[in-house]
């Protein structure tokens, strides 16, 4: 698993003159048209905002359980919150890690009888009483990230000839971010499985993915084969999500990718954050230009994953496989809709 296919890009060459601009829109187009992944330097993240997440990080799960379970997500309908170790699923096997789920946040909308089900994910976040902190450094790192999802987003659309406009509308108003604060413990090599998280693709438009320096565990598939993620200090690794893959009709191809448990006596902190438009929000096929449009391979659908034009019910999919036991509390008349629906 060397050799990795995932390349390293600059962000600051945006703001490094025209033509530094131009290459890298080309580079971006490019490794997200043939890998869908890449690692991101220059993105402005300062190191001592990086220290103050890593270091709010390990204080909440450091927290006495009774504080950590005072808010597990099995008491939010918007599957927010606390998920003990194993209190997640990728294909119905279990992901060996434990996480806080934090979304946009906001009032519990009225679902009507007619209305679509993914309106029930908006809602509160349940936030830990004894360590303030974590709200104070995820709300700043959500905003410095979304500027950067922002303007990558607008680099995609100019470097395939479309109008960013297309794509930055769906954000404006209410967007459904969705962040993750995980810690993976660590496994011991004889284990039955060392499935960190299983096999997958990202279920919305784009992934911006901080890992704890010097921790190994991502591996994505390509061509076939499974290679590692060579963690890059600093930087971010984005990849792009299904909507993104629809919206230019296969020709930015979503990946799977999968993490592994590090070592016994080991854990690892990753922090996944999710830059999705409002859950109403459809997304366009962009006007891409020919040369673009004519590479394009169509979306991949798989009939156990079919991936649908609306952000709410790609989320709602996969919200229901991850966590059924809060589907089960919840909103256990969805859990009667046929897999892949």
């Amino acid at each position: 698993m060397t050799d990795s296919p995932v390349p390293v890009l600059d962000f600051s060459q945006l703001d490094a003159g025209p033509e530094a601009a131009a290459r890298f829109r080309a580079d971006l187009r490019q490794a997200t048209h043939e890998v869908g992944f890449f690692a991101l330097t220059g993105h402005g993240a300062s190191p001592a905002l990086q220290d103050r997440l890593l270091a709010t990080a390990r204080a909440f799960f450091a927290l006495p359980d009774a504080d950590k379970l005072a808010i597990e997500n099995l008491k939010s309908p918007q599957f927010h919150g606390y998920a003990r170790l194993g209190g997640e699923l990728t294909q119905g096997r279990i992901d060996w890690r434990e996480q806080i789920d934090i979304g946009p946040g906001g009032e519990p909308v009225a679902v009507g009888e007619n209305d679509p089900a993914y309106l029930a994910l908006a809602g509160p976040n349940l936030w830990p009483a004894h360590l303030p902190e974590l709200r104070e450094v995820i709300e700043e790192w959500t905003t410095h990230l979304t500027v950067v999802a922002r303007r990558l987003l607008t680099a995609w659309a100019e470097s395939l000839g479309a109008d960013p406009d297309d794509l930055l509308r769906l954000f404006d108003d209410a967007p459904a971010t969705l962040l993750k604060v995980v810690r993976y413990p660590g496994m011991p090599d004889d284990a039955p499985s060392r499935q960190g998280v299983g096999s997958h693709k990202d279920s919305g438009v784009l992934t911006l993915l901080w890992i704890e320096p010097g921790s190994p565990g991502l591996q994505v598939e390509y061509g076939g084969r499974w290679f590692d993620v060579p963690p890059v200090d600093g930087a971010l690794v984005v990849n792009i999500g299904e909507l993104l893959e629809w919206a230019t009709d296969g020709y930015l191809r979503a990946t799977v990718h999968r993490v592994v448990a590090p070592a016994e006596g080991t854990d690892r902190i990753s922090v996944p954050f999710f830059f999705n438009p409002r859950l109403d929000a459809e997304l366009p096929r962009l006007q891409i230009a020919d040369e673009f449009r004519a590479a394009a391979r169509g979306v991949e659908q798989d009939p156990d994953n079919v991936i649908h034009g609306t952000y709410g019910e790609n989320l709602l999919k996969s919200r229901l496989r991850a966590h059924p036991d809060v589907a089960a509390i919840h909103h256990p008349q969805l859990l009667e809709v046929p897999a892949g629906v």
